[in-house]
Protein backbone atom coordinates (compact mmCIF):
# COMPACT_ATOMS: atom_id res chain seq x y z
CA UNK A 1 0.00 0.00 0.00
CA UNK A 2 1.62 3.37 -1.18
CA UNK A 3 1.71 6.21 1.60
CA UNK A 4 0.53 9.72 0.34
CA UNK A 5 2.51 12.23 1.19
CA UNK A 6 0.91 15.66 1.25
CA UNK A 7 3.75 18.49 0.57
CA UNK A 8 3.75 21.33 2.74
CA UNK A 9 5.44 24.71 3.02
CA UNK A 10 5.95 26.70 5.17
CA UNK A 11 3.82 30.28 5.30
CA UNK A 12 5.10 33.10 7.17
CA UNK A 13 2.43 36.36 7.76
CA UNK A 14 3.56 39.64 9.26
CA UNK A 15 1.61 42.78 10.25
CA UNK A 16 3.14 45.97 11.67
CA UNK A 17 0.00 47.00 13.52
CA UNK A 18 1.29 50.41 16.15
CA UNK A 19 -1.25 50.59 19.18
CA UNK A 20 -3.05 47.10 18.29
CA UNK A 21 -3.75 44.89 21.03
CA UNK A 22 -4.03 41.71 19.19
CA UNK A 23 -3.37 40.54 15.78
CA UNK A 24 -5.07 37.10 14.50
CA UNK A 25 -4.91 35.47 10.81
CA UNK A 26 -7.81 34.16 9.36
CA UNK A 27 -8.32 32.54 5.96
CA UNK A 28 -9.56 29.46 4.14
CA UNK A 29 -6.46 27.33 5.87
CA UNK A 30 -8.51 27.81 9.47
CA UNK A 31 -11.97 27.99 8.33
CA UNK A 32 -11.50 31.77 8.83
CA UNK A 33 -11.66 31.61 12.77
CA UNK A 34 -9.22 34.17 13.95
CA UNK A 35 -8.73 32.77 17.28
CA UNK A 36 -6.83 30.20 16.10
CA UNK A 37 -3.63 31.74 14.95
CA UNK A 38 -2.88 34.95 16.63
CA UNK A 39 0.23 36.65 15.85
CA UNK A 40 3.10 37.62 18.41
CA UNK A 41 3.93 41.17 18.77
CA UNK A 42 7.95 41.76 18.55
CA UNK A 43 9.84 45.00 17.68
CA UNK A 44 8.75 47.92 16.35
CA UNK A 45 4.73 46.67 16.40
CA UNK A 46 5.76 43.53 13.98
CA UNK A 47 3.20 41.03 14.72
CA UNK A 48 4.50 37.61 13.55
CA UNK A 49 3.29 33.94 12.96
CA UNK A 50 4.11 31.55 10.67
CA UNK A 51 2.08 28.14 9.68
CA UNK A 52 3.39 25.01 7.51
CA UNK A 53 0.27 24.58 4.70
CA UNK A 54 -0.06 22.10 2.25
CA UNK A 55 0.71 23.78 -1.37
CA UNK A 56 -1.93 25.61 -2.78
CA UNK A 57 -3.83 28.98 -2.70
CA UNK A 58 -5.07 30.39 0.39
CA UNK A 59 -7.03 33.54 0.80
CA UNK A 60 -7.23 35.47 4.26
CA UNK A 61 -7.01 38.57 5.85
CA UNK A 62 -5.78 39.72 9.51
CA UNK A 63 -7.84 41.01 12.05
CA UNK A 64 -6.49 43.78 14.04
CA UNK A 65 -8.27 44.64 17.79
CA UNK A 66 -11.57 42.79 16.04
CA UNK A 67 -11.58 44.40 12.69
CA UNK A 68 -10.42 42.99 9.33
CA UNK A 69 -8.36 44.29 6.92
CA UNK A 70 -6.35 42.50 3.75
CA UNK A 71 -2.59 42.21 4.15
CA UNK A 72 -0.52 45.84 2.71
CA UNK A 73 2.34 43.87 1.67
CA UNK A 74 0.11 41.32 -1.02
CA UNK A 75 -0.19 42.27 -4.17
CA UNK A 76 -2.68 39.38 -5.16
CA UNK A 77 -6.23 40.20 -3.75
CA UNK A 78 -9.62 38.48 -4.20
CA UNK A 79 -12.97 40.14 -3.88
CA UNK A 80 -14.43 39.50 -0.36
CA UNK A 81 -18.14 38.39 -0.20
CA UNK A 82 -18.59 40.81 2.51
CA UNK A 83 -16.98 43.98 0.88
CA UNK A 84 -13.28 44.84 0.61
CA UNK A 85 -10.81 41.79 -0.70
CA UNK A 86 -9.20 38.96 0.38
CA UNK A 87 -5.34 38.83 0.36
CA UNK A 88 -3.98 36.12 -1.36
CA UNK A 89 -1.46 32.95 -0.81
CA UNK A 90 0.09 30.63 -2.90
CA UNK A 91 2.09 27.94 -1.07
Amino acid sequence: MAKSTITKKRANFQLVAPGAQEVCVAGTFNDWDPTIRPLKRGKDDVFKTWMNLPTGTYEYRFVVDGKWHEDPSCDRTSPSPFGGHNSVLEV
